[in-house]
């Protein structure tokens, strides 16, 4: 297993050394030193505390796993059926993480470059190791045990790196049933057609089955909404936790406060602000938010 870590770190540095000679050479633009150094110390802070939770997710994970309904007794298909069950978890993680400010605070350091490049792969959201492991309960009552729903998360999060580049354009047929580059710049998006849309890893079937799935075709601007501007790495982990905070204080009552907290990212009391569904309504409609 650390000979594989190993080789997947290789195979990591020598994409990010080749896009980055290819956007030089090409005068591309794809890369800012400051902002990818930033993305490597979150991608570092993320495998730490990634580490550090493993053994939780295994403990939890195979002891609801004792409780399974079944099992499933293919080997092959077993591992086919858990990556295809351990991908549809993660879309639902990651629905969530983009439909709920609470962990929205947590996921969007990931969408906050304006830069789209290999090394926003492992821009992570820095502390969702700390609940991810509870998607993937039903997973384990589906007769998968820990080892095959990690191995499977491993694999799913390989390939999302190598979706993480503007050097590669549509794949032809492929667009339709996997998460491809051209899917995944969309994902990245603050374009407003494209807010909260493509959240599949490994397959973007799941988008096109839930209503989340939008096809590339203005240019795409990446980022977030409205940009914070920085690279200073408190600002960029805790900058919508402060916002939050920000809100529950003002006194608007407990309904108004739960909402700031569990309500769709930019809902406000008083309309001053705009969740994506408002902003995507807004532009459908031809006007200006």
């Amino acid at each position: 297993m650390d000979q594989v870590a190993i080789w997947v770190t290789v195979f990591y540095i020598v994409a990010i050394v080749f896009e980055s000679f290819l956007s030089t050479t090409e005068g591309l633009n794809l890369y800012d030193w400051k902002d990818s150094m930033l993305n490597v110390l979150l991608g570092t802070g993320n495998f730490l505390l990634d580490l550090s939770m493993k053994a939780v997710t295994f403990f939890v994970l195979n002891w609801f796993h004792q409780f399974a309904f079944f099992e499933v007794s293919s080997v092959a298909w077993s591992w086919i059926l858990v990556i295809l069950l351990q991908d549809f978890a993660y879309y639902w993680l990651h629905r969530v993480d983009h439909s709920c400010r609470l962990f929205w605070a947590v996921h969007v350091n990931h969408h906050s470059s304006e830069k789209f490049n290999f090394t926003v792969a492992i821009r992570s959201s820095l502390l969702q190791p700390l609940y991810r492991w509870v998607y993937y309960i039903p997973v384990a009552l589906m007769g998968f045990d820990a080892v095959q729903i990690m191995v499977a998360y491993s694999v799913c999060q390989i390939y999302g790196f190598f979706i993480h580049t503007e050097t590669i354009g549509k794949l032809g047929p492929l667009e339709w049933i996997f998460a491809t580059p051209s899917n995944h710049r969309v994902h990245h998006g603050s374009n407003p057609q494209y807010l909260d849309k493509n959240l599949g890893m490994l397959l973007i079937i799941w988008d096109r089955m839930f209503g989340t799935y939008a096809t590339e075709k203005d240019k795409v601007v990446y980022g977030l909404t409205k940009n914070i501007g920085t690279n200073h790495i408190p600002t960029v982990i805790f900058h919508e936790w402060k916002s939050i905070i920000s809100d529950v204080r003002k006194p608007v009552g407990l309904k108004n406060k739960l909402m700031y907290i569990f309500g769709p990212p930019g809902w406000s009391h008083d309309g001053s602000r705009f969740t994506s569904r408002q902003i995507r309504s807004v532009h459908e409609s031809g006007k200006s938010v």
